[in-house]
């Protein structure tokens, strides 16, 4: 597996439960290893796999979430 690392703004998030749901949804990923979503910071750092997730894909279940991803 090649690991690569992506930061993504979220906005929308107010509240330790929106984390919750944003952590959630990009772990539901394959090939996502690792989640670490900031509350004050606006943003979600993951690490994955390129070969089997997009930066695309993350942003799509995100916005499906309720949020916006940049």
């Amino acid at each position: 597996m090649q690991t690569e690392s992506t930061v993504l703004k979220v906005s929308g998030m107010t509240c330790q439960g929106c984390v919750n749901s944003v952590t959630k949804v990009l772990e539901g990923l394959p090939g996502v290893a690792r989640v670490t979503v900031s509350l004050d910071k606006g943003e979600a750092r993951v690490d994955y796999d390129g070969t089997r997730v997009s930066r695309e894909d993350m942003k799509r279940v995100v916005d499906e979430a309720g949020f916006e991803a940049a």
